[in-house]
């Protein structure tokens, strides 16, 4: 008898997954905050790096997520030592495209941001924040490994603990190497970027002893290594190269929208820059609700229960809509109450000129909250060439409407900002017609 996933279920999944897809817009977010009340032009500064950082960290999470799917696939078939052998490819294949990105961020950002960005002061900060951030590539491609083991035999509740050991001690960093407190240099970007690979270096050692004294994992045999297993390294790329394309392409459209509002002038990219702090904070539920109906759906068909994934992408949908809209209305229609404990100035002034994006925000959440998980579910049947297709197509039309837009039709930002309700709306348009389609059912992984 095929059994509908509770509320509460949905939740208990999804809530660690919540914080532990979120770490790196966690550690953004933290970096932002503290550079805010440091420098103008540093905060300016690590509102585009770290949307970078972010398009070349989608790569590492892509891979990952395609393990995750693999790997809720084969729990679901109980077949463990098939997982096991699918882990270790993972962490093979992310350790080995972690040398590539590390020597990208090293050799690579310097000439690519000599193009694209114009004000020297803000390459350079951008450079400073990179050479501490680059070596931090290693520690967050093994984090989300272990992130999709945990999340694909669906036990993340241990992701919430190293979660939040990363955000504390990432925060208690960046307040002493920004300001420069106990004896250290006061360096503003520069700290951040040390802070947060530092960070990431506790959290995955924390992770890593979790695993070798967890006696569940014992029957996968995690760290039997053999010979590379090309077959199934074969698979797992072909899963997971679409996905991968997918976030570099969504998150890549992001870094784009970036530099187009740097052309609009500092005062816009300011606005935006802390529009992306709120909109990533409140994004965190969906994108956790997102990674569990992967889980949820891929399980399911595993366990040979194919009609299950419609309703489980609909009940979660549901659940990540009004979750969404319930922490969302009050910061943006309250900003200057909410979120002034973070920001606090004596010159509100900034929030003020933000107030019509904070609205937009909270129609863009609400078309994001529900497509988002409809696309995730989409990947959870395996059909990631489709998604692959899909989002490349909306974001080329999403991308050449703001290019027209900002450069050529002289729009206004809360304008530039509600095109991404166009985006996610046709996500979703797409994702839900081919669920219907049913076309999922012959794909194998």
């Amino acid at each position: 008898m095929e059994k509908l996933p509770s509320y509460k279920y949905i939740f208990n999944l999804s809530f660690p997954i919540m914080l532990g897809s979120a770490a790196q817009n966690l550690i953004a977010l933290t970096d932002s905050l503290f550079l805010y009340h440091f420098s103008d032009v540093d905060f300016a500064a690590i509102g585009l790096v770290s949307v970078f950082y972010l398009t070349v960290n989608a790569i590492g999470f892509g891979f990952s997520k395609g393990g995750q799917i693999m790997i809720a696939r084969r729990f679901g078939e109980q077949s463990y030592q098939l997982l096991g052998k699918t882990f270790r490819m993972l962490f093979f294949f992310e350790i080995v495209l972690a040398i590539i990105m590390f020597l990208f961020l090293w050799y690579g950002t310097p000439w690519l941001f000599s193009l694209i960005i114009q004000s020297s002061e803000v390459y350079d900060r951008c450079l400073e924040y990179l050479v501490h951030r680059s070596w931090g590539v290693f520690f967050a491609y093994a984090g989300l490994c272990m992130m999709a083991l945990y999340m694909g035999i669906s036990r993340s509740r241990f992701i919430i603990l190293n979660t939040v050991v990363l955000a504390v001690v990432n925060i208690f960093l960046d307040y002493v190497l920004i300001f420069g407190y106990w004896g250290f240099p006061e360096w503003g970007i520069k700290g951040a970027g040390l802070a947060s690979s530092s960070a990431e270096v506790v959290a995955v050692a924390l992770f890593f002893i979790y695993a070798l004294f967890d006696k569940k994992l014992k029957p996968m045999e995690l760290w039997v290594w053999g010979q590379v297993q090309w077959n199934l390294l074969s698979t797992m790329l072909k899963t997971s190269f679409p996905i991968v394309i997918q976030y570099a392409v969504g998150v890549g459209s992001w870094f784009v929208f970036f530099l187009l509002i740097e052309k609009m002038g500092e005062e816009p990219l300011a606005i935006t820059n802390l529009g992306r702090i709120v909109y990533l904070g409140l994004s965190i539920p969906c994108w956790g609700f997102a990674s569990g109906v992967n889980t949820l759906v891929s399980n399911a068909i595993g366990r040979g229960q194919s009609g299950l994934v419609l309703p489980i992408i609909q009940r979660t949908a549901w659940f990540s809509f009004l979750f969404t809209l319930a922490i969302s209305i009050p910061v943006v229609i309250l900003p200057q109450y909410l979120l002034y404990p973070l920001f606090g100035r004596a010159d509100m002034a900034l929030f003020v000129a933000a107030q019509p994006v904070f609205y937009v925000i909270l129609l863009i959440l609400m078309t994001f909250s529900v497509a988002s998980i409809y696309f995730n579910g989409l990947s959870g049947t395996g059909a990631t060439l489709f998604a692959l297709k899909m989002q490349s197509f909306t974001a080329i039309f999403y991308v050449g409407i703001l290019f027209l837009a900002i450069l050529f039709w002289g729009i206004s930002l809360p304008w530039a900002w509600s095109l991404e309700i166009l985006y996610w709306v046709l996500i979703f348009v797409f994702s839900f017609y081919y669920l219907r389609t049913e076309k999922w059912k012959s794909v194998v992984i």
